[in-house]
């Protein structure tokens, strides 16, 4: 597994990269102080894992990863616990405070072993099934509970854990992620817009050219959905004559 550690503090790289050298599947194969640097890193050498600082100069790590189409996994290495809950926000693996203990990282590297035992499992039949805009699909929220057809869906929005449900005036959040419903539903009618949206395109009302070659997606409703420069391009390829 190939991973690059992101921090300004030269100690804390090399202390971090002391401690990974017992592990066979770790190959650290950059180091950068800063996040200009971390993202030339990630475009050549397309990693696995980052183990990512927070707080730097000039930009931090959340800007980082605002910056990089593909999130490879993510642990968090910081001497701060301010930023919890927004790491988790973003799917990360861990959160670790230095300094590292040895056992946490343990932890931490275990976590990614079960989630790469996780992703390449088999899956079961039912999760094969690809949903059509024809299909019903129930929705629990709490106590709410709803029996919706997906072509009344319009929008899937990721939050941490969860995602949001956009149907009528209703937002209910359920426990799945971005990535599952990707596979789950139709492509031809549901399209990945980035990281943290799904539309359906027959909710697609207007398409506007938006910042850095991205698209800005207006639903019927009023709902405005950004485009990723990346995912832009594949829309404008799947959608061309």
């Amino acid at each position: 597994m190939k991973a690059i550690i992101i921090d300004d503090e030269r100690l804390a790289r090399q202390e971090l990269k002391n401690m990974l050298a017992v592990y066979n599947n770790i190959n650290v194969v950059a180091e950068c102080n800063n996040v200009d640097s971390a993202i030339k890193a990630v475009q050549e050498h397309n990693p696995d894992l980052l183990f990512l600082d927070i707080q730097m100069p000039g930009k931090n790590g959340f800007d980082l990863l605002q910056e990089i189409p593909e999130l490879p996994k993510i642990i968090f290495v910081t001497a701060f616990d301010d930023y919890a809950i927004r790491a988790f926000d973003i799917n990360a693996l861990d959160y670790l405070l230095k300094p590292v203990q040895p056992q946490r990282l343990a932890e931490a590297l275990k976590r990614i072993s079960e989630k790469n035992t996780e992703e390449h499992a088999p899956k079961s039949d039912d999760s094969t099934i690809v949903l059509d805009e024809n299909d019903q699909v129930f929705v629990k929220d709490g106590e709410r509970c709803w029996f919706v057809k997906l072509s009344e869906v319009r929008l899937f929005e990721s939050e941490g854990n969860y995602v949001r449900v956009y149907f009528d005036k209703n937002r209910p959040l359920i426990l799945r992620s971005l990535n599952y419903l990707d596979e789950r539903l139709n492509p031809k009618t549901f399209f990945r817009t980035s990281r943290k949206h799904i539309i359906n395109l027959k909710w697609v009302e207007n398409i506007e050219n938006w910042f850095n070659g991205g698209l800005m997606a207006q639903l019927k409703g009023g709902d405005k959905v950004e485009i990723s420069r990346r995912q832009a391009a594949k829309f404008k390829e799947m959608m061309s004559l």
